[in-house]
């Protein structure tokens, strides 16, 4: 199956939906290749950059099901190769 790189960026600014976050990155973990975790302390929100390598479907999936959280946005940028 052909996989594509992407990245996911996460703004987080309400922290009652990280379990939930960290539960998704969890389910989707055989996919990831990496994250970086920023708390903006004078902002009150944390950003979170997830490099991912899967399946478009699978991308989309995990990037849809994070925007539904509360207090949570999400975005994916995708890699041309």
């Amino acid at each position: 199956m052909e996989t594509r790189v992407a990245i996911i960026g996460v703004i987080v600014e309400d922290e009652i939906s990280a379990p939930k976050l960290n539960q998704l990155l969890h389910e989707y973990g055989q996919f990831i290749v990496g994250r970086m975790g920023i708390p903006y302390r004078e902002r009150g929100i944390n950003i979170i950059s997830i490099a991912i390598d899967a399946p478009q479907d699978v991308i989309s999936a995990l990037s849809g099901k994070i925007g539904t959280l509360q207090g949570v946005s999400c975005k994916a940028v995708y890699s041309k190769v």
